[in-house]
């Protein structure tokens, strides 16, 4: 375990390298011809750009690294520039790296960014930055800690969150606190995907592909002539791959299936002068099966019946078992046991139907120049998503646990787990931006309405016979105790619908004293109001419960306001034209929310975060290499955190996972650096690293008087990526060669467990003849690509829970191994290869 001292020490020498490469005699050995960039957007001489430009190189040296432009300041700057820690994939490192939907960056393409996708189904993503990573976001009345926008809308939820993307520009991964400007839950910062907007002019792009695993890829991007005032633009995409795991019984899906498809219109029109406003309507399909979930090892902690000091591994977080009682089972013959190497087919053929989520939106973005200091914009969206879950990947390898000799409901298992969710949402936000005399200012009003209902059954599915020998099929309607998997014949474990409004008022001013110093200060009041009941609860129908049944359950409705002023500040100085240093305060806050997993809807406090971070952004060698570091503290009070069990009945089972608030200061420390060297020209290379040291002080649990340690899920210690991109000239075609490697330490699954996933390396690779001209001005790209290239196999989600003594309910000395049966996770998708073929006109 790495201590304070060394921590302190990583930290000073961080902070002492950025400071020695922001001085002036390091500018001056880097530098020797540097002159003023006139293409540079410069915070103290802002030039409108749009936001969706692409890379350019720059006019004072075309064999340089170009500029790149971001909008995380709410108005358009030089990457280089902004004093916030940004990493932009554009639209050709997307296509290099074969990037067809955000979980597809869970392979470490930013190594600050961790990308989970939901164990019961992939349309639904965990998304963290800088240690900020909820485990079960998926409640609807549990928030995310890292924004995710799209054309500067927010979406409320993490469902849907892996459709198809459509004609991306680039997307900015702000890492840290963005409370002022972009507002509640981006605690560790925001993923924003800015998407190209119609141009007026005729042309467009068609791509189609092939792939192993009987995958395919099409898209298709048209950009008609502005006509009677009208420039429109349609999108469409769709995305296909059958399973990579076969499920054996016979018409049933197999896991790690997908199929998306998704549509977009724009239509941009300008009603008066200085006034352009965009109108876009979107609507998404991802029908998709989760990853199988494998059995890694059997008790790997010896429980056995006995005095708990016996079995010193078999000890559950957050208890004081005296007195191990039951009996851990043997395994029936027809369950593999596979901790090394990830499963071509299941062992065992269970029910299962694809997953289906429906994404939808209407968009109006407004920009008018009323003057040259001034530009207002209106942001006005409706967005929603319906999803519906079928997830029955674990089979024999999740509770209950079959004996033999069983008989009636204690032969079934297969927990088959179900859910449905309705999700519609709101969003207005008005903008005023501009510069006035040395002064930049951003200003906006923001509101945000969302409704949500959801609902979930995990009834068992298969059965066997009492020797063990047969399995069978469980009627889906009758045969899990009375009820089953189809609609209307569920026992609805719980069913809950949340109202959720939030008011926000924010500002920011840059002011530029000097060519070289600029001083920014902000603020954001928020005001949260969330009301949510629980309709169902263990089958138990809340809305027609006695008051006895409610108070027994001891449930309260949520009704809850929070109230939040954000400030930040940053001071940056200009070390010269090439070097650019900044120090930053910023804060940030998650509303706070109930767990509808648990039967007195419990509920659980926002957290707050300050973050204090220093940063250098640097261009050397004449623009032909650039260093961006940045050294970070967080302190995170009220760390929300989950203890979650499964939990058995006679209809099936169920999750219980409560949500609580870590007590003292969360500590989350960091360093960053990304490096971009273009030795010659065609060649470029990048290298990227992430140190992130987190600590949540142990926690006493009330109901056992136990102290216990909580962990950040899914963030390494150590990640590091590198790539290298060459583009040869052949006659008036380009050759172009990619290759990326992305490294991540072993990272935790759950909040509760020590337990740690495996580490990850994997490699990408992209071979393509472009710009082969057919038909006058067409220009078509025929390429080769390839995901994990070297086919690593690794456990990214690993589950300790089934190896441990159940959870108490009311005896809190003694704790059952009857279900105790062993770890079980998931692999990472094998390798992946196709062809693909792309026109431009």
């Amino acid at each position: 375990m790495l201590n304070s001292a060394s921590l302190r020490l990583r930290l000073l020498a961080g902070a002492a390298l950025t400071v020695a490469i922001a001085s002036p005699a390091f500018a001056a050995a880097a530098t020797p011809t540097a002159t003023k960039d006139t293409a540079t957007v410069a915070a103290a001489d802002p030039v409108p750009v749009d936001p969706a430009a692409p890379v350019t190189a720059d006019p004072a040296d075309q064999t340089g690294l170009g500029e790149i432009v971001v909008t995380a300041t709410k108005r358009e700057t030089n990457l280089q520039k902004t004093p916030i820690a940004i990493n932009v994939l554009s639209s050709q490192a997307l296509t290099d790296r074969h990037v067809q939907s955000l979980y597809d960056l869970a392979d470490g393409a930013v190594p600050s960014l961790r990308v989970a996708t939901f164990e019961a189904r992939q349309s639904a993503l965990t998304i963290g930055i800088r240690g900020i990573v909820p485990l079960d976001a998926n409640q609807p009345a549990r928030e995310q800690g890292v924004g995710v926008y799209i054309d500067g809308v927010y979406l409320g939820r993490q469902h849907g969150l892996n459709a198809a993307l459509f004609d991306v520009d680039r997307i900015e991964v702000l890492k840290g606190p963005q409370g002022t400007l972009f507002g509640r839950n981006t605690e560790g910062g925001a993923l924003s995907i800015v998407t190209k907007g119609p141009s007026g002019k005729w042309g467009g792009s068609a791509t189609g592909g092939i792939a192993n695993y009987g995958s395919y890829n099409g898209t298709l991007h048209l950009d008609l002539p502005e006509t009677y005032g009208v420039a429109l633009k349609l999108d469409g995409v769709i995305q296909h791959q059958d399973a990579t795991t076969k499920n054996p019984l016979e018409g049933q899906t197999g896991f790690n299936y997908y199929h998306r498809r998704g549509f977009k219109a724009t239509a941009r029109v300008h009603p008066i002068s200085g006034m352009t406003a965009d109108f876009s309507y979107d609507n998404g399909y991802d029908s998709n099966s989760p990853f199988y979930s494998q059995l890694l090892n059997v008790n790997p902690n010896g429980c056995k019946a006995g005095a708990q000091s016996a079995s010193s591994a078999c000890a559950l977080p957050g208890t004081n078992y005296t007195t191990l009682t039951g009996t851990v089972k043997p395994l029936p013959s027809q369950v593999v046991v596979n901790g090394t190497s990830r499963a071509k087919v299941a062992d065992i053929g269970v029910p299962q139907q694809p997953s289906v989520d429906k994404t939808h939106g209407f968009t109006s973005n407004i920009r008018w120049d009323v003057a040259p200091e001034i530009e207002l914009r209106s942001i006005t969206a409706w967005r929603g998503v319906n999803a519906t879950q079928y997830d029955n990947s674990g089979g024999y390898h999740r509770v209950p646990v079959v004996a033999a000799g069983c008989t009636g409901t204690a032969c079934n298992f297969s927990r088959y787990s179900l859910a449905d969710l309705h999700q519609n949402q709101f969003s207005q936000e008005f903008q005023a931006v501009g510069t006035v005399g040395q002064f930049d200012y951003v200003a906006g009003l923001y509101y945000f309405n969302e409704h949500i209902s959801d609902d979930a059954a995990t009834p068992n599915s298969l059965a066997f016979n009492s020797s063990l020998t047969t399995i069978s099929v469980l009627d889906p309607c009758t045969g899990s105790g009375g009820f089953g998997s189809l609609v209307g014949c569920r026992s609805i474990d719980r069913a809950s619908e949340v109202h959720s409004k939030s008011y926000a008022g924010y500002g920011q001013v840059t002011w530029n004293a000097t060519d070289r110093v600029h001083l920014t200060a902000g603020g954001r009041y928020t005001r949260d109001e969330k009301q949510g009941v629980l309709h169902f609860s263990r089958n138990l129908n809340y809305d027609t419960a006695t008051q006895a049944q409610l108070t027994a359950a001891g449930y309260a409705p949520l009704d809850a306001t929070w109230n939040r002023f954000n400030p930040m500040a940053t001071l940056a100085y200009d070390a010269s034209d090439t070097v650019h240093v900044y120090a930053k305060y910023a804060t940030g806050y998650r509303a706070g929310g109930a767990s509808s997993r648990t039967s007195n809807y419990q509920t659980f406090n926002p957290e707050d975060v300050k973050s204090y971070e220093i940063g250098a952004k640097t261009d050397f060698w004449n623009h032909r290499a650039r260093l961006n570091l940045a050294g970070y503290i967080m302190d995170r009070k009220n760390s929300q955190v989950d203890i979650s069990s499964i939990q058995t009945t006679a209809s099936g089972s169920f999750n219980n996972l409560v949500t609580i608030n870590a007590p003292g200061i969360t500590k989350i420390r960091g360093i960053e650096a990304d490096l971009t060297v273009q030795p010659v020209d065609g060649l470029t290379l990048t290298a990227g690293y992430a140190y992130t040291y987190t600590k949540i002080p142990p926690v006493l649990i009330a109901s056992t008087g136990v102290y216990q340690n909580f962990y950040i899920v899914f963030t390494p210690r150590n990640a590091a990526n590198g790539s290298i991109d060459y583009t040869m000239p052949i006659s008036d075609m380009d050759l172009k060669f990619h290759l990326d490697g992305n490294y991540s330490q072993a990272t935790q699954t759950f909040d509760q467990f020590a337990t740690k996933n495996d580490p990850a390396f994997i490699a990408n690779a992209r071979l393509a003849l472009a710009n082969i001209h057919v038909g006058g001005s067409n220009a078509v790209t025929i390429s080769a690509w390839v995901r994990n290239l070297f086919d690593k196999q690794y456990v990214f989600r690993r589950d300790p829970s089934n190896s441990l003594p159940g959870a108490p309910t009311t005896n809190l000395t003694s704790g059952s191994v009857n279900n105790v049966l062993g770890d079980y996770g998931n692999f990472n998708a094998p390798r992946t290869y196709g062809m693909e073929a792309s026109v431009k006109f």
